[in-house]
């Protein structure tokens, strides 16, 4: 299946923007079909990098024959960031407006300063959601394989993802010179694979993974800063228990995060619970990009009581809404502990537990046990909000 067929729910803005992504999101795909008749500088084009690398003035000199107010696609700017003193030029004396996609933040936060400042937004481009697939959405591949536009063409997505995380390895950390020792690197990777939906701890992946705790924290900073993974802050719901402060990890994918450690073919049970929590974890993270779903989210377990965690706890305004993901398609009194011991956060306006049963349930307490469904419909329909919709 072809991501061409499938409509975006990502909205572009009316002034330049950058456009972040991992590789494989149909970044280039959705630039095509939104601005059919932009100008294009695709610099994975070797032959346009090296030009632009000896003489950024050519790409002024390019800008200066378009007609004032063109729209302009940039691919992969992240490998050539000195471009951008010459976007911000032409901003400014022509008009013109820049779409300026990258697969990577890294080497853009100190030169993309002039133009963040209120002359380019920022949109994110993500792995596929429910409410984009419709009823082409099957959750026990989304677990397996993942979401991603690039493996979802593929007839043989398991050696496609085989592929994409050795092309990662190869196009965004060996050629953009990231880590010094590439081999401690994929090591690194695959230890990290097994962190999907943990809370971080960085002297156990160093341990792990044959490398310096001080090291483990810059090679989680480059995951996060190339957009393959991301941290959940630990929430302080402050009530009267000592809470934890580290936050989890979480890649952008679950069929990324299970190639990146080697795993192939069906899931075993126990890996099911951490895939469904991070499958639903970049749900919200992806919801809350497009359509500014809450303010605040993180993750709440008091420190003391081991089994007691709420996986989500999203804040908007003053309102608080915290859900449990489920793996398993029966709810009883160990799924809803923590459920019940954040009830009395605040400002609570709903509890939910999202499972993969078929029946959408209510507590005497008051949480709701939504079936998976359910779930991503009240966030497709902007009803996961009391009075929205």
């Amino acid at each position: 299946m072809s991501d061409i067929e499938v409509r975006r729910l990502v909205q572009p803005p009316e002034q330049s923007f950058f456009l972040f992504g991992p590789r494989g999101t149909g970044k280039s795909t959705w630039m095509r079909s939104t601005f059919p008749e932009a100008v294009r500088f695709n610099l994975l084009s070797e032959r346009l990098y090296h030009d632009y690398l000896t003489r950024p003035e050519a790409f002024g000199d390019a800008l200066r024959a378009l007609a004032p107010g063109t729209t302009v696609c940039v691919d992969e700017i992240q490998r050539l960031p000195q471009l951008l003193n010459e976007a911000h030029r032409f901003i400014e004396e022509r008009r013109l407006r820049f779409v300026l996609c990258g697969s990577s933040a890294r080497k853009l936060k100190a030169q993309s300063t002039n133009l963040l400042g209120g002359r380019a937004l920022r949109r994110d481009l993500h792995p596929f959601v429910p409410a984009e697939l419709g009823a082409a959405f099957d959750l026990d591949s989304a677990l397996v394989h993942g979401t991603l536009p690039v493996i979802r063409a593929s007839p043989h997505p398991e050696e496609a993802l085989v592929v994409y995380a050795e092309t990662y390895l190869r196009e965004e950390i060996r050629a953009e010179a990231l880590v010094r020792n590439l081999p401690a690197f994929a090591r690194f990777l695959r230890v990290a694979g097994l962190f999907h939906g943990q809370v971080m701890n960085a002297a156990s992946l160093a341990r792990d993974a044959g490398v310096a705790r001080m090291t483990v924290v810059g090679y989680v900073d480059i995951l996060v800063d190339t957009l393959v993974a991301f941290r959940l802050p630990a929430f302080e719901a402050k009530l009267r228990v000592r809470e934890k402060r580290n936050p989890k990890f979480y890649w952008f994918d679950a069929g990324v995060a299970r190639a990146v450690r080697g795993d192939r073919g069906a899931p075993t049970s126990a890996e099911l619970g951490a895939l469904f929590e991070g499958w639903v974890a970049n749900l919200l993270r992806i919801h809350d990009d497009y359509e500014d779903l809450y303010d605040e989210i993180g993750y709440w377990a008091p420190s003391e009581a081991i089994k007691t965690e709420v996986d989500f706890v999203l804040r908007r305004g003053s309102e608080h809404l915290a859900i449990e993901a489920k793996a398993g398609d029966r709810v009883g009194p160990d799924e809803l502990r923590g459920l019940e011991a954040i009830e009395g956060l605040p400002n609570l306006v709903r509890r939910i537990l999202v499972y993969r049963g078929e029946r959408p349930l209510v507590t005497k307490s008051g949480i709701e046990v939504l079936p998976v469904e359910r779930f991503h419909e009240e966030l497709a329909t902007k009803r996961l909000w009391p009075g929205a919709g």
